[in-house]
């Protein structure tokens, strides 16, 4: 019987990740993923379309500006994709869900809403408390 996970939703009332719940979220990510790619390939085609010569130097000044601002959300989806990696090869060992500070679980709404999220809403909290006092230094 092949599980579908277009109409699928996780619940909390089943077993934490079992074979649904995983392939539901593999799903989700390899969606994401496929995404940014596409948005990527979109933005070389444009970026190679792309022309310096423009007659007026403020017109020129701000397409400068504009690859700039580009290219930086390029570089953080690019880094995005990584993570998204990173949540797949979770899946594939078993670990994806559950919190790498404390080993509990993740809660399903907080995957739900970032898929690639390694630890629960807790230790995130106060993790970017420590970071916070030691940026205070």
């Amino acid at each position: 019987m092949a599980t579908s996970t277009k109409e699928y939703k996780p619940g909390e009332k089943e077993k934490f990740m079992n074979k649904r719940q995983l392939a539901y979220f593999r799903d989700k990510l390899l969606a994401w993923k496929a995404d940014i790619q596409k948005e990527s390939a979109e933005t070389l085609e444009s970026l190679q379309e792309y022309n310096l010569n423009a007659p007026d130097v403020a017109d020129r000044a701000s397409s400068e500006t504009d690859r700039s601002i580009e290219l930086r959300a390029r570089d953080r989806q690019r880094k995005l994709v990584s993570k998204i990696d990173q949540a797949l090869v979770r899946i594939d060992d078993g670990s994806y869900g559950y919190c790498e500070d404390t080993g509990e679980p993740i809660s399903l709404k907080r995957l739900e809403a970032r898929p690639i999220a390694t630890m629960s809403l807790e230790a995130q909290e106060r993790h970017e408390r420590r970071e916070k006092v030691h940026r205070d230094d």
